[in-house]
């Protein structure tokens, strides 16, 4: 299971964040810096109300979703590509995810510790990005020198990897995250071979205080990470009140929906994000439904038919035949397979066949 990494400076709601969206108390959440030292994990599920609409076609009560990693990592402080404070385990858990959601304070607070002395979200991301690019340079100026030696003597992988690490070093070396950098497909792949921190895909979560959840978009904290984000790391930055999830937390649906209704609000900026990371993960979803159950698939994007079917079971891979396809959009808007099929909505695609989000398949298969 792919894994998404929460960081951030220490009290910027990390830790409440973590809890809010694995659904759990698990990670200890303080007024006071480095509260997170091992980091907690947990599996969360992707909200889809696609699936409400397809049970409620197949007449089904067992509704299985889509489900990814979270993981509270410990907070980082400036001087962590210098071991400063838990620099060097922040550094080693962040390598360890797929990729990272990095929660910035955009709301004052005066009994709340801010590390720096002051609120300024923007500042808090360029010292965050500052010490996972010290971090990589440190990282790709060792790869150069080992590189440089195997081609001098003709290792044709060396040398595609030194063409690569030449261009990441003054990129990196400009303070520019690796994900930034323009490569070719091929080059992208002897990339990911080097690991680097600011290669992993990035989102920015803005948290706000619970007040201005309904009004976040004249918040100007929140405005300055949209623009800053957009520019300099081309990504997109997403609103929650990690103290408002919180609160979520030990309340049922209907009486969430109660409450967040009452601050003028309709769906829970957690949602919102956990969607936003599986597709950062460049995860997609396909469906299965039946009287059985109602089930969500993860595939990644492009992924053909067979390997769609190979997520099922390994066999269903092997002996895979074709696939009867239908549009969710199709499904949904008709109202039942019959339909469906009297409307020619329903197709059998072949090997070559790339699944789109919200295809519902039914599987032919020969082992």
């Amino acid at each position: 299971m792919l894994r998404v990494g929460i960081v951030g400076l220490p009290n910027v709601g990390k830790s409440t964040l973590f809890n809010a969206v694995t659904r759990t108390r698990k990670a200890q959440a303080a007024n006071y810096p480095f509260c997170t030292i091992d980091p907690n994990v947990g599996t969360v599920t992707v909200p889809d109300k696609r699936l409400d609409v397809l049970a409620a076609i197949s007449k089904t009560q067992k509704i299985i979703p889509a489900a990814i990693e979270f993981v509270d990592i410990a907070g980082l402080v400036k001087g962590a590509s210098q071991g400063e404070g838990l620099g060097n385990q922040f550094l080693a858990h962040i390598r360890e995810a797929d990729a990272v959601v990095q929660v910035v304070r955009c709301f004052e607070d005066s009994n709340i510790h801010h590390v720096s002395g002051s609120v300024d979200p923007v500042a808090d991301i360029e010292v965050i990005t500052t010490e996972l690019v010290l971090a990589d340079l440190g990282s790709v100026q060792k790869r150069i020198d080992r590189s440089q030696k195997s081609a001098r003597g003709g290792d044709k992988v060396a040398k595609a990897e030194l063409e690569v690490l030449q261009l990441l070093e003054p990129h990196l070396n400009d303070g520019k995250p690796a994900n930034t950098l323009s490569l070719t497909d091929e080059q992208k792949a002897v990339a990911k071979s080097f690991f680097l921190l600011s290669s992993k895909p990035v989102l920015f979560a803005c948290n706000v205080a619970e007040t201005d959840l309904a009004t976040a978009d004249k918040n100007p904290h929140v405005a300055a990470v949209r623009a800053y984000v957009s520019q300099h790391h081309q990504t997109e930055a997403v609103v929650i009140s990690a103290q408002i999830e919180s609160d979520l937390v030990d309340l049922s649906a209907e009486e969430s929906a109660d409450y967040l209704k009452e601050l003028g609000v309709e769906e829970s900026g957690v949602g919102t994000l956990i969607r936003a990371a599986y597709h950062l993960l460049g995860l997609r979803t396909y469906f299965t439904t039946g009287e059985k159950e109602t089930r969500a698939w993860t595939i990644h994007d492009g992924d053909k038919a067979p390997a769609a079917a190979g997520v099922i079971h390994t066999d269903f891979e092997r002996g895979f035949i074709a696939a009867e396809t239908v549009a969710y959009t199709d499904l949904a808007g008709l109202g039942s397979y019959a339909k469906v099929r009297e409307a020619g909505k329903l197709r059998i695609e072949g090997k070559e066949y790339v699944v789109q989000d919200g295809d519902v398949m039914d599987f032919r298969f020969n082992v």
